[in-house]
């Protein structure tokens, strides 16, 4: 079950967020942080309803459909900044009284958490970063994603076809993936000629290049709350740029998933749990 709530995010822009718990809870237990769980880039709130559910067992725990994604706004003309996307988390936090709270965040959405946290430390208590680097990616890293949508296949005539083509024929794929093919089904929706993503590719060119050209170790810095970097031993972040990043954080932790990629939440999910939850558990229970 699924219960959604309307947020109004930066600049009017709609964005839906998503309890997992059945039943859902209408706020939080007092004095009990919230949760707030953050997808990356292309992802969708219910990336996150495994953790979701489990973590609603003791406490709120809500998904944000980021704007451009899921079953949020999806304006042309609206802002795809850092900025936006860090004032429309702060705007959840403070509309659904989740704060102060713990930001689960995986890829740009751990980008945003960490930026928020520095932010307004007042709503952030926790924050745990997913799979995102605080290096620039550059030019060519911008480049190699517009050739990459570029590839895609699309229409794709069925969704085992999108499982198929993500999860084996990608050439970004170095070993079939059922996990990753998994993931992309769930970002697609049907239309008058077969499959094809619920965002907009150039939207999602727009908001990575807001990131790209630029590091985010000084926001790192800023982070006072508990932090814990984690990383699949085969996804995009290093072991040495990850344990630099738990350097840079005042109180930093670190945590690896072994057999996982870059979707270390969706694809390995009982090692995912075991990996965070000692820090969660220290940081939503005091």
């Amino acid at each position: 079950m699924a219960r959604r709530i309307d947020v109004a995010g930066a600049d009017g822009v709609r964005l839906a967020a998503w309890e997992f718990a059945d039943p859902p809870k209408a706020e939080a237990e007092p004095g009990t942080p919230g949760v707030l769980l953050l997808h990356g880039l292309m992802g969708r709130a219910s990336h996150w309803a495994p953790t979701a559910r489990w973590l609603a067992e003791r406490h709120r725990a809500v998904a944000l459909d980021q704007r451009g994604h899921g079953q949020s706004d999806k304006p042309p003309q609206a802002a795809y900044t850092r900025e936006a996307y860090v004032e429309d988390a702060e705007a959840a936090l403070e509309q659904l009284g989740l704060a102060p709270a713990v930001l689960i965040g995986h890829a740009m959405g751990a980008l945003t958490a960490w930026q928020l946290a520095a932010k307004r430390p007042d709503l952030v208590c926790g924050l745990i970063i997913c799979d995102m680097r605080a290096s620039a990616l550059g030019a060519a890293s911008q480049r190699e994603w517009t050739e990459w949508f570029r590839s895609w296949p699309v229409p794709f005539a069925t969704l085992a076809d999108v499982r198929k083509w993500f999860g084996e024929d990608d050439p970004w794929v170095e070993r079939p993936s059922p996990a990753r093919g998994a993931f992309y089904a769930e970002v697609m929706q049907e239309s008058a000629d077969g499959w094809r993503p619920v965002f907009l590719p150039e939207q999602m060119l727009r908001t990575r290049e807001s990131w790209v050209y630029d590091a985010h170790w000084e926001e790192l810095a800023q982070v006072r709350c508990p932090a814990l970097v984690v990383r699949g031993l085969d996804g995009e972040l290093g072991r040495a740029e990850a344990q630099e990043m738990v350097r840079v954080l005042p109180r930093g932790e670190y945590a690896e998933v072994a057999d996982a990629g870059h979707l270390v939440h969706y694809d390995r999910p009982p090692a995912w749990r075991a990996a965070v939850e000692p820090f969660l558990e220290r940081v939503l229970t005091g």
